[in-house]
């Protein structure tokens, strides 16, 4: 079977053709993967503007499918796979009449696909199915999500973050530091040039039971507006003591160390809840996925602690971390092939879609 994927959930119009293969290892193949990003466009305003959003991906969808199709040697599809959410209402509903439209015209099934779900499929994409059960953390801008996999497509959320996601911490302490939008490539590369133990800012603390998994010891829930917090009280501090202003850039050394800092304890805590939430499930296997996976700390480390513990880690390339279409017509042909999914045209898009 060949399906289309479409995704346009956020600030990245992809379309990408994927077709299953005979191989145990590997079920999918890559034909094809155009994404058109957005960064340019909203780096201005320091962030996402939905509207802006919306209306590129009017402008780039057709041009980014027609070269999708073309790039994969304009094959029959068989079905269209779509971004139903969770994600910008605006930018969600130009993918979803889009793939509904085409469906139509090609008279083949259209399947609804969560985001989070092609984040964890595009694992599959890059190393072949995952050991079960497995843990997978999905983390990025808009999520920070831990998901136990007792069989390949099943996904149980064990917890999620509670206020920031780690993608939008990196995004926000970058604007603190003046490094520019999108914060976290740029915190990544100069973290790797500074002391990590130069400010002690805090790991957060969530004592009380987890309210999605209450049988667990203490939780498996996220939050980073308490270290977010503590960056800004330090920065604000180091400014007043050298005499600057708040439109001010620390000293270059004093921006590499916080950079440093911040980047450790946010790996830590990702990294604990993870590799905790393995050992309390008897894994066997560990992934992690979303953009937030491109972090070349967050890739070591967790190796590190994978070859220790002797659980194998999987990620995606970094072509794959980040939103792309192949993922969500990997997701598209899970969901085809699993039990009792009925694929229609008569559906909408939501925003706060519930995986």
């Amino acid at each position: 079977m060949i399906i289309l994927g479409i995704e346009t959930s956020c600030d990245e119009t992809s379309a990408a053709v994927v077709e299953e293969t005979a191989g145990a290892d590997r079920p999918w193949r890559i034909r094809s993967n155009v994404v058109a990003s957005q960064v340019a466009i909203h780096r201005e305003w320091g962030g996402v503007v939905p509207e802006l959003s919306a209306r590129q991906h009017i402008r780039d969808i057709c041009g980014v499918v027609e070269r999708a199709l073309t790039d994969a040697g304009s094959p029959t599809l068989e079905a269209v796979a779509v971004t139903q959410g969770p994600g910008l209402v605006g930018s969600l509903l130009v993918g979803l009449q889009f793939a509904k439209a085409l469906a139509w015209t090609r008279s083949v099934p259209v399947i609804p696909v969560h985001h989070l779900a092609g984040h964890i499929e595009s694992l599959v994409l890059q190393g072949g199915e995952m050991p079960m059960p497995a843990i997978v953390l999905v983390v990025s801008g808009g999520h920070t999500s831990l998901y136990r996999l007792a069989a390949p497509g099943s996904y149980e959320r064990l917890g999620r973050t509670r206020d920031d996601a780690a993608g939008e911490a990196y995004d926000k302490v970058g604007k603190l530091l003046h490094l520019g939008y999108p914060g976290g490539p740029v915190i990544d590369r100069l973290a790797t040039q500074g002391n990590d133990r130069a400010v002690a800012f805090p790991k957060m603390r969530l004592t009380h039971a987890d309210r999605n998994a209450p049988e667990l010891p203490g939780t498996r829930d996220f939050s980073f507006s308490g270290l977010k917090t503590s960056v800004l009280r330090h920065v604000t501090a180091r400014r007043a003591a050298l005499g600057l202003t708040a439109a001010d850039p620390l000293p270059e050394r004093e921006t590499i160390d916080v950079a440093a800092s911040f980047q450790r304890v946010v790996v830590d805590t990702l990294l604990d809840r993870l590799f905790d939430a393995a050992r309390w499930y008897q894994a066997r296997s560990i992934g992690i996925a979303g953009g937030v996976s491109a972090n070349s700390r967050l890739r070591a480390d967790a190796e590190e602690r994978g070859r220790a513990k002797g659980i194998p880690v999987f990620v995606p390339d970094l072509a794959l971390a980040t939103d792309n279409a192949a993922m969500i017509a990997a997701a598209g042909l899970r969901r085809l092939r699993g039990a009792g999914v009925e694929p229609h045209i008569e559906i909408n898009a939501e925003a706060s879609l519930a995986l």
